[in-house]
């Protein structure tokens, strides 16, 4: 309760500072569905109106295609920001439950999330926590409330940290892991780019998978064009394809990325994008622009990031984060940074969205999503509730309110807690193999078509006559 007090009582001190100034672009949705719309009203309904919701549900399933319920169709949002806004992914995570074994972004050196402490808190190797705890990013149901939680807040993709696609150290798992969300992206309607780390070309050579570091890229590129670049949601500027490298850290000789982007046609060369600083010297003739990152002199960077880099008449990819502050030291891997950046209690993610904002940045990258080893993650948290995606919410115009962000919360939670009950399936109000399951799958069906108010009297139907009252 006191928390939800601060977060509206920021929410409320930030609103009237955070503003922009764009051209906003008129933007009608067309977004019909031929199924039967059932009357609903917005006030809480009673239990028997919550009977017969279930009822009536059960009656659209019978006169409905069923595989509309999971229809890949995408979600159509309309945003008053015509700003593009793209999140920076992390598919690392490992779960127990899911995986069989805790992955090391949890766990780092030192850290045991089966150890579980008096507030049910697991623990884990990062000085913030999941609203929902530790996950696996292979996860169906994480999948799911991620995205949905994306697509309310108004995020038009993602930008997954991606390390090659060769069968070593964890970086197989998160090439697969990568790869499990393109259906959740395409039936959501995200789009999504990849972030290439160049250390795993050297680690390649030594490793012996390849003779040198220009064909170990070339390898990636390669399956990155073969598999990615195929995919009708894959990012695109001006009709090129995306591709963001981190660095380059290891690579630093133009004629080497020039011999690297051989394995493009010209017509398909894709729009390079490497971290800030890095373009001129070691990138040459192939960049395509620069992206900012965190940097511990906070605006001083961004603001020498938009003074210099215009002049070269490139792309430029702002960044907003909500602050920065590493684990690693902690965790036991070593003290990896000596600077933090302060959360405070949302202001520097509003003056980085800001300063991004009025600049002329071609589109935003969220730094990030997910990264808690870091402390950049603007997914919901227990510290901070929905505080950056309802300053999301606001910057980009949608819609969604915080409610509908409660929803997807409570459609993961209930996944989860009807997989765990065992005597689900042998209740008295269960007429067919599939249970309750399907209500779930109809509110996300709603929550796609915008019908979120429908989505949660479902919700809470379901929980009243198969969770508690079994």
């Amino acid at each position: 309760m006191n928390r939800n007090y601060r977060l509206r009582s920021v929410l409320i001190i930030i609103s009237f500072v955070f503003f922009f100034s764009c051209e906003k672009e008129e933007v009608s949705t067309t977004s019909e569905t031929k199924e039967v719309d059932v009357a609903f009203s917005e006030s809480d309904l009673s239990a028997a109106e919550l009977k017969q919701l279930l009822a009536e549900e059960d009656s659209l399933l019978l006169l409905t295609d069923t595989a509309k319920i999971m229809d890949v169709s995408g979600m159509e949002v309309v945003k008053t920001n015509p700003k593009k806004v793209f999140a920076h992914y992390m598919p690392w995570f490992q779960s127990k439950p899911v995986d069989g074994y805790w992955g090391n972004h949890w766990t780092m050196a030192n850290k045991n999330p089966d150890n579980i402490d008096e507030n049910g808190k697991r623990e884990i190797a990062s000085f913030y926590y999941p609203l929902i705890g530790p996950y696996s990013s292979v996860d169906p149901d994480l999948q799911e409330y991620h995205f949905l939680m994306m697509k309310l807040a108004g995020i038009d993709g993602v930008i997954f940290d991606w390390y090659g696609s060769r069968d070593f150290y964890d970086y197989q798992v998160i090439k697969e892991a990568t790869e499990s969300f393109m259906w959740r992206l395409e039936d959501l309607g995200l789009d999504f780019s990849v972030m290439y780390e160049d250390r795993t070309a050297v680690q390649a050579v030594e490793l012996g998978f390849a003779p040198n570091k220009i064909e170990a890229a070339k390898h990636d590129f390669n399956y990155i064009k073969d598999t990615y670049f195929t995919n009708p949601r894959y990012m695109k500027w001006r009709n090129k394809p995306f591709l963001f490298v981190f660095g380059p850290h290891l690579i630093q000789e133009p004629e080497a990325w020039d011999e690297i982007f051989s394995v493009f046609s010209p017509a398909n060369k894709p729009n390079y994008l490497s971290i800030w600083g890095t373009a001129a010297n070691w990138v040459g003739e192939s960049a395509s622009g620069e992206f900012t990152w965190v940097d511990r002199t906070h605006l001083e960077a961004h603001d020498h990031y938009y003074w210099y880099y215009p002049q070269f008449n490139k792309m430029t990819v702002g960044s907003a984060y909500p602050g920065f502050i590493n684990y690693s030291e902690e965790g036991g891997w070593g003290l990896q940074h000596d600077w933090q950046i302060l959360h405070n209690a949302g202001d520097t993610f509003v003056e980085t969205l800001n300063y991004t904002h009025h600049k002329d940045a071609d589109f935003i990258q969220l730094i990030t999503w997910n990264d808690f080893g870091e402390g950049t993650m603007i997914e919901p948290t227990e510290e901070f509730g929905f505080l950056y995606l309802q300053l999301l919410q606001q910057y980009t115009g949608v819609s969604y309110t915080p409610e509908d962000l409660q929803t997807a919360l409570e459609l993961y939670q209930l996944r989860k807690a009807l997989a765990s009950n065992e005597t689900t399936a042998k209740t008295k109000t269960i007429k067919d193999k599939d249970g309750p399951k399907k209500y779930l799958d109809r509110a996300y069906f709603y929550m796609k078509k915008g019908k979120t108010k429908r989505a949660k009297a479902l919700l809470k139907a379901v929980r009243l006559y198969h969770l508690e009252n079994n």
